[in-house]
């Protein structure tokens, strides 16, 4: 795996995490997200930025079980390294990377990607301010903008504009083969 966020960014992270609201997102993606596992019979799910690992409570609220959970998160070591997996998430992530290790980040997520790949991504300015200032989506570019970057490594299956978030996008995508 590639260098996909700096010492400092992460420290920042880490305060972020320590907010209750933050990193809850996944919660209301995990009706589709269930339905991605039942409908492609997925057996295991890489959430990559999983923070507090909402994604799996939401999944588990659902009722949907029966597959192999491997969250990675920066922010909590414990979590281990990316896995590969069936279906890898990547919820509410993807616009707070630093611009300068976006692409490390999308060719990690295309090395785990086994079947599908299910991102979520804010294309406009969050609520959340970083302590340096700066708001807390680091990258705020159009939907095209991020097709351009995920068709490196992907072939689209789905895109969909985000009844969650309203200034966005979500995107099922495979792998392409090489």
């Amino acid at each position: 795996m590639s260098n996909t966020i700096s010492n400092a960014y992460l420290e920042m992270q880490r305060k972020l995490h320590e907010r209750p609201s933050y990193g809850v997102a996944s919660l209301a993606y995990a009706p589709i997200v269930g339905d991605i596992i039942i409908q492609a019979g997925v057996k295991s799910i890489s959430d990559y930025g999983a923070g507090k690992k909402n994604l799996l409570h939401g999944l588990n609220k659902a009722g949907i079980s029966g597959f192999e959970y491997f969250p990675y998160d920066p922010v909590f070591i414990e979590y281990g390294l990316p896995r590969a997996a069936d279906l890898v998430c990547c919820i509410d992530v993807l616009e707070h990377i630093e611009p300068n290790l976006i692409d490390n980040v999308i060719l990690d997520l295309a090395l785990i990607t086994v079947k599908l790949g299910f991102f979520t991504i804010n294309t406009g300015p969050a609520v959340k301010v970083l302590a340096d200032g700066r708001n807390a989506h680091l990258i705020q570019k159009p939907q095209s903008w991020w097709l351009v970057k995920l068709s490196e490594y992907f072939d689209v299956i789905h895109l969909q504009s985000d009844h969650v978030a309203n200034n966005g996008f979500w995107i099922l995508v495979k792998p392409i083969v090489k």
